[in-house]
């Protein structure tokens, strides 16, 4: 009997579970599908099927190493695995378990009345530190400490190739999918060797200041990790990455204090807890899917959904609001596939709050810009800073103090927006204040070269901030948050830098918790 492994969000041969299972009960297939139906969903853009490749370009040398050879199919798993079924007979399916949107969650219930129907095994291991059909969040941050604990599975040492008479599709181009978009010139590379250097540059030169340097998008994009996109198609897992910070702060303390330069050790501290917080966010998804597409908490059902602008989504999706700050992050976005964490947080706060927009609409075309989506991480995080959780204290950046705060001098803003290149760094955050005759001497005449305002920033936050709080009033209100708190809220505190009381009580904790999280979980 043969064993097939399939890849999906693991794109690696090492800490891969499955993949040395399977090497070590028989002949092996590994297999990875270009799902056109997957492929079509409206949160997958061109770059994330580019990134892929890459990956698997990578992904196919390594196997090969082992005398393994990746089938690559077009085709639908259902249709994919009848297939193979038919050629060779029963045989055992290995791979992770994934936490995805709702199209992979529907497509592997599907996979598994299929498998039961047809004698096949189906062994998913576990990722990361999610645990499937979790019963108590009051153990879960021990579970995570216990699976990183364990040392990453080296790659196998011993494999068979399963003799499979079944034509390869090799690396599919964009172009031959049915998927939106274009790929980005400057977004990130992706494969195991990208990911292994990228990683190797954070710890050894990039990551010194990442605590303290991770919030402007001046610093940002060399001060973080950048392996984000790395762990969201598995070319990297977290438990390999948690071991590298392991053995780095060892290193690090393993020196005469006046030999470590300072910031490492906080930087390395700070990080760790964002690996924490990578699964904390996952396990929120897998414990409910419906997260994806309804509000957390149902006080806020029917807030904004109603609400829809078509011509204000279409200024914030191409940075055309009139607010530099907001415009310049939007257009890095477009342009490059990855943004901050904080600036990220501003982008959805600006258009569930100021906007005044339903999330989901955002939280799409999001998915789509970031390379780095991660659907268990993004929608609970949309939801988070779009209010909608009940359990995380309203929170709303000011684009015009956030743009002074992370770039003072405006360097930023004149490089994503070169038609205010001359503008007055007085002016460049509130160009609208700039007299008409200024204006004209510096090239930006508002509504001409770059828009005004699409709203009243002050305004539009008093307005969102009322109305938020007057929803979140009520006995009605709390019981329904304490019992979302009880499926998703973080027990463990403590363990994330967050100094509790004993006394303190589960609104002090939530508080406390998101401040903690208003840092980076993508980065």
């Amino acid at each position: 009997m043969i064993n097939v492994v399939w890849f999906k969000r693991d794109l690696r041969i090492t800490d891969h579970a499955p993949l040395m299972q399977a090497c070590a009960t028989g002949p092996v297939l590994p297999l990875y599908l270009y799902e056109p139906s997957l492929i079509a969903q409206p949160d997958v853009s061109a770059q994330h099927v580019a990134f892929i490749n890459q990956c698997l370009t990578t992904l196919r040398a390594d196997l090969n190493t082992l005398g393994l050879a990746l089938l690559t199919r077009v085709g639908e798993a259902l249709a994919v695995l009848a297939d193979i079924h038919h050629r060779v007979g029963t045989f055992t399916l290995w791979s992770f378990e994934e936490t995805g949107n709702g199209a992979t969650y529907q497509r592997d219930k599907r996979v598994l009345a299929w498998c039961r129907a047809n004698g096949v095994a189906w062994h998913e291991s576990p990722s990361g530190a999610v645990v499937r059909r979790l019963k108590d969040r009051d153990r879960w941050s021990g579970i995570w400490m216990q699976r990183m604990r364990n040392e990453p599975l080296d790659a196998p040492t011993v494999a068979v190739q399963a003799n499979v008479q079944i034509d390869s599709h090799g690396i599919v181009a964009t172009a031959h999918l049915p998927v939106s978009g274009c790929d980005k010139p400057l977004r990130q590379r992706g494969g195991r060797t990208v990911a292994l250097a990228d990683l190797h540059s954070f710890f050894n030169v990039r990551g010194q200041h990442y605590r303290i340097a991770m919030s402007s998008p001046l610093s940002a994009a060399d001060a973080c990790s950048r392996i984000s996109a790395h762990l969201a198609y598995g070319s990297l897992s977290v438990r390999e990455v948690v071991h590298a910070v392991w053995q780095q702060r060892a290193l690090l303390q393993g020196q005469p204090p006046d030999c470590v330069e300072p910031g490492w050790l906080a930087s390395l501290k700070s990080f760790e807890s964002r690996l924490h917080w990578h699964c904390h966010f996952i396990q929120k998804l897998e414990s409910d899917p419906s997260i994806e597409f309804s509000n957390m908490h149902r006080a806020y059902a029917g807030l904004r959904e109603d609400n829809y602008n078509a011509a204000l989504q279409t200024a914030w999706r191409n940075g055309e609001t009139g607010l530099p700050m907001i415009d310049a992050c939007m257009r890095m976005l477009t342009a490059t596939g990855w943004i901050n964490f904080r600036m990220r947080a501003m982008l959805v706060s600006f258009s569930s709050y100021h906007l005044w927009q339903h999330w989901r609409e955002p939280a799409l075309h999001l998915a789509r810009e970031f390379l780095d989506y991660e659907p268990g991480i993004h929608y609970p995080q949309v939801q988070m800073q779009s209010g909608t959780t009940g359990i995380n204290t309203v929170r709303m950046y000011n684009p015009i103090k956030q743009a002074r705060d992370q770039d003072p001098t405006g360097a930023f803003v004149r490089r994503w927006i070169p038609v205010l290149g001359r503008v007055p760094t007085d002016f460049i955050f509130e160009p609208w204040l700039m007299p008409d005759n200024l204006q004209r001497e510096y090239g930006c005449v508002l509504g001409r070269d770059y828009p005004l305002p699409v709203i009243d920033v002050i305004a539009a936050a008093e307005h969102a901030r009322s109305t938020m709080w007057v929803t979140r009033k009520g006995n009605s209100f709390r019981k329904e948050a304490q019992a979302i708190f009880e499926t998703h809220g973080s027990r463990n505190p403590a363990r994330e830098g967050i100094k509790v009381r004993k006394t303190r009580s589960v609104r002090e904790t939530r508080e406390a918790e998101t401040s903690a999280r208003q840092t980076s979980l993508f980065d």
